[in-house]
């Protein structure tokens, strides 16, 4: 049954933003009796959808949810309201709610004598709201880095006319996996680096998708383009270390550091405070490296392609370098898949 909740939960993986995935599932004994999913902010919440399917046999029904119910007022009512009015006699949540405001939805049940457990498939309740707990616990998003790289590790051409160009370094269905990785997000990040060599678009295409995420350029001393293909549509934001003396159809905010740089870490406090859950990074190995050297990275998605670009092309980070192996930075393997012709692996921090 929570196995259900958390398929039902995944149906908003490309919506809920800034709220978390929730699903829902209402059982009498071995029966469904109504089950939902929370679609988007200001719908309503899993718990609500399944109630209200269920009807009149949600009384002494036991209730699966990914997330602790919600105990406070937001756009919607607290779901733990609405489970003692419906007389449903437990609660099962795979995780405690992260968020201090919507917390204690358990102890609530409790006190009503609403039986109420938790930790049931708790740690594929927190990967798939792995974004809104880090918002939620440290006040930042879950940042992804997605390099696309040959074998050899290099992710772009280095010199000539097509100085800085990666398009197309894999093949068709990797750049597909990587819209899907896009979609999830609620914002897209890159440089201004990137921004002059490919003049990305950085929306979701190949995936269908209700919505686009923010996009958002780091450009310190504010070089863009009126015409770069990422200020479409207007909506970009741009992170920049200059007082802005110019219009682009983009908003602009200064956040500079002693080095004339864009602060990164008061960067992600900032999107945060804006509801970015996931943050997903497609940049260059300048700005990479920085984010990985000033701690602003939790996660590598990377697609290694079977062919060689040679020393002279760039790499994936612009890294310090090191002097003994113990140096080395360590990661954790959390998938390895093969799509199409190349090999994607996921490594954590």
């Amino acid at each position: 049954m929570m196995a259900r909740a958390l398929a039902l939960a995944e149906k908003g993986l490309y919506t809920t933003t800034p709220n978390p995935r929730v699903g829902c599932v209402l059982t009498q004994g071995e029966s469904v009796v109504g089950e939902g999913w929370h679609e988007k902010a200001g719908a309503p919440h899993a718990e609500a959808v399944a109630i209200r399917q269920a009807g009149e046999r949600a009384a002494g029904a036991t209730l699966y949810v990914n997330l602790e119910p919600c105990s406070h007022h937001g756009r919607t009512p607290p779901c733990i309201d609405l489970i003692q009015k419906n007389k449903i006699n437990r609660v099962i949540a795979a995780m405690l709610d992260p968020n201090p405001k919507a917390a204690h939805g358990g102890e609530a049940l409790a006190a009503a004598r609403i039986g109420f457990e938790h930790g049931l498939m708790q740690a594929e309740a927190r990967e798939l709201n792995i974004g809104f707990v880090s918002r939620m616990t440290r006040g930042r998003p879950w940042v992804r880095i997605k390099i696309a790289a040959t074998l050899d590790g290099r992710t772009a051409l280095a010199g000539g006319p097509n100085a800085g160009k990666s398009q197309w370094i894999t093949g068709p269905e990797a750049r597909q996996d990587g819209h899907r990785w896009r979609a999830r997000a609620c914002a897209i990040l890159t440089g201004i680096g990137t921004v002059k060599a490919d003049d990305p678009r950085l929306t979701v295409r190949d995936v269908a998708t209700p919505r686009q995420p923010l996009r958002v350029i780091v450009d310190s001393r504010l070089e863009i383009s009126e015409k770069a293909k990422v200020l479409d549509g207007g909506g970009a934001l741009i992170f920049c270390a200059v007082d802005p003396g110019k219009k682009l159809g983009a908003e602009i905010q200064k956040l500079s550091n002693p080095h004339g740089k864009v602060e990164l870490p008061r960067m992600l406090e900032e999107l945060a405070r804006r509801g970015i859950n996931e943050l997903h990074v497609e940049a260059g190995f300048r700005l990479n490296g920085s984010l990985v050297r000033e701690g602003c990275v939790d996660e590598f998605l990377i697609y290694l392609n079977p062919s060689f670009l040679g020393d002279e092309a760039e790499g994936m980070l612009a890294l310090c370098g090191i002097s003994s192996l113990d140096q080395k930075i360590k990661l954790k393997i959390a998938s390895l898949d093969r799509i199409g012709d190349d090999i994607r692996v996921l490594a954590r921090l």
